[in-house]
């Protein structure tokens, strides 16, 4: 592909010949995915533009229809509340994503067709291993039941935790994400209860909600619970430090944020839109 020719830490420079990609999201301010995506652009001499586009829940079917026929536009990252609906607005998707019943990748392919992928999970679990983090044998308690939560989940199922508790404000969404993992990981322990619950002793504790991205947000997990943590970890990037991490660190636990999970996936979002080979 072609050398991007924008100044020096400037925006890139977009021309005709420029390739289009996306993030879908509601709200959209918070997201930190163009920055970290034209990082990679810029390193690959990708001649590419990721545009932050703020799409609500009613409007995301439409959306997709007309992005159907922009032929120079690559693919989309999909983000909040966006996950859980985009399985069903593809033409395809990974049998990950078929699995944990979400996606938050899509491909265009240039008949129009597009194509989805679940990273989150993989991104998450890898961010954790970047620091140095093992799950093998551990016990994890993973709030939240949607599409982030289904993809750690499985992907914490993966990596041979001994015992995976999931608490959700609507406990039968998280009994039903539990059944999910259970049918593909029978012998692993998976629990679901409320989220005002108390699971027990935790190892690890992952925030997989939005819960933290206003200041004024109630912790995902009673505050109990990160008295008998050793590490806590977010999804959420933007606040860096949420009032989750902010309790982790207060109770001595270590505090793991949300950033190395965008940087271990935004390669793999890449390859799946087509932008690397």
């Amino acid at each position: 592909m072609e050398e991007r020719s924008g100044a020096a830490g400037g925006p890139p420079e977009v021309t005709g010949r420029t390739r289009l990609y996306a993030i879908l999201a509601d709200p959209i301010a918070h997201v930190k995915t163009p920055q970290t995506m034209h990082a990679l652009f810029a390193r690959h001499g990708i001649d590419g533009v990721l545009v932050p586009m703020h799409v609500a829940p009613d409007d995301l079917a439409v959306t997709l229809d007309g992005l159907r026929g922009l032929r120079n536009f690559g693919g989309f990252i999909a983000t909040v509340p966006h996950k859980g609906a985009m399985r069903d607005l593809c033409d395809e998707v990974s049998a990950e994503a078929e699995a944990i019943g979400a996606v938050n990748c899509v491909r265009r392919d240039p008949d129009g067709r597009m194509i989805g992928a679940m990273l989150d999970g993989t991104g998450f679990v890898e961010g954790l291993a970047s620091e140095g983090i093992d799950l093998d044998g551990r016990r994890v308690l993973l709030a939240g039941a949607g599409g982030a939560a289904s993809a750690i989940a499985f992907s914490v199922a993966s990596r041979g935790a001994a015992r995976l508790t999931i608490a959700n404000r609507t406990v039968e969404k998280a009994e039903r994400l539990a059944e999910r993992v259970r049918a593909h990981y029978p012998g692993l322990e998976v629990s679901a209860l409320g989220s005002d619950a108390d699971p027990g002793a935790q190892e690890i504790v992952v925030n997989a909600t939005s819960l933290g991205m206003r200041p004024d947000d109630p912790l995902p997990v009673p505050r109990s619970v990160l008295e008998r943590a050793e590490v806590v970890a977010e999804v959420i990037m933007d606040p860096v430090e949420t009032p989750l991490l902010a309790a982790a660190r207060a109770a001595g636990c270590r505090a793991h944020p949300g950033l190395p999970m965008l940087e271990r996936q935004i390669e793999l979002m890449a390859r799946h839109m087509g932008a690397l080979t």
